[in-house]
């Protein structure tokens, strides 16, 4: 039986482009208000706009994920503009194109900080709201198809949304009998600034490695829009599944990779090989 969403209320992390924008307005549209989070204004303005547009109610919430006192904030802020808190979406998150033996500590440490521990510690607060207020509640954490094998130079990236992927798998039974779902998203290719931005924290130019926002060595065949990733969301939220996974094909093929490893580990092999060009590892860097 599908849940009904409209008067219930989500906050969005990470919401001012990509797939959060797009999760925002998908929620919109399913008649939820949204308490839209992000560090430009401007850009969540806009989002904004949008979600009212297809009907939906919103509130912004201008910080960074990292800040703890952003994560309180921005519940209170679903509480104080729309009575409470139904639904949490921790979607902020980035990525780095680097060997892991490159990467300095700062980098690593700081890739955990938002995709990792910011995302659960939005969950923690919110679960323990719910359990308080003996309140029912839905989170979901933005994990990734690479949370199930990792990809050459991504190794860290895959590394975090892994461990949500994990954690929030355990709190799903944790959480169960307070009448709270814990779900995780798992997007392949998706068509946003996501890997422009990538490429530019790693060294590389805009656009040096990639068009439309798709990284030239993604097969064309697993790259989605956003939008795409916004509906399966709006469908996990009513349905309350595990895992919301937005190809079946990707999905069986990390299936394979646990059963088969060496058929994962010659799968990277040749991804390796393809891009060990613009990767180079020498002793002196770190």
């Amino acid at each position: 039986m599908m849940k009904e969403l409209a008067g219930k209320t989500i906050v969005v992390t990470g919401a001012s482009s990509g797939i959060g924008a797009a999760t925002a307005v998908a929620c919109g549209a399913a008649g939820m208000n949204v308490v839209l989070g992000g560090r430009r204004l401007d850009r969540l303005q806009q989002v904004a706009q949008k979600v009212e547009a297809v009907g939906g109610a919103t509130s912004l919430v201008i910080g960074d994920v990292r800040d703890r006192f952003n994560t309180t904030e921005l519940l209170d802020q679903a509480v104080s503009s729309f009575g409470g808190v139904d639904c949490v979406f921790a979607n902020a998150g980035y990525s780095m194109e680097k060997s892991f033996v490159t990467m300095s500590e700062d980098e690593l440490r700081g890739m955990f900080e938002t995709n990792f521990f910011a995302s659960v510690a939005l969950a923690r607060e919110a679960a323990l709201r719910w359990i308080e207020s003996d309140r029912g509640g839905h989170v979901i954490l933005c994990s990734s198809c690479v949370s199930k094998f990792p990809l050459p130079f991504q190794g860290v990236y895959a590394a975090t949304k892994g461990a949500q992927a994990l954690v929030a798998r355990a709190m799903r039974h944790e959480l169960s009998p307070f009448g709270i779902q814990v779900s995780t998203v798992h997007p392949i290719t998706t068509r946003t600034e996501f890997f422009d931005r990538s490429a530019e924290r790693s060294g590389f130019r805009r656009g040096e490695f990639g068009r439309d926002g798709v990284p030239d060595h993604a097969p064309r065949l697993f790259v989605q829009s956003p939008e795409r990733v916004a509906n399966a969301v709006v469908r996990g939220l009513q349905s309350s599944r595990s895992e919301i996974w937005t190809s079946w094909i990707v999905r069986m093929a990390s299936a394979l990779f646990t059963v088969f490893p060496r058929l994962q580990d010659l799968v990277m092999h040749r991804q390796a090989a393809a891009e060990r060009g613009r990767h180079r590892i020498r002793r002196s860097d770190g």
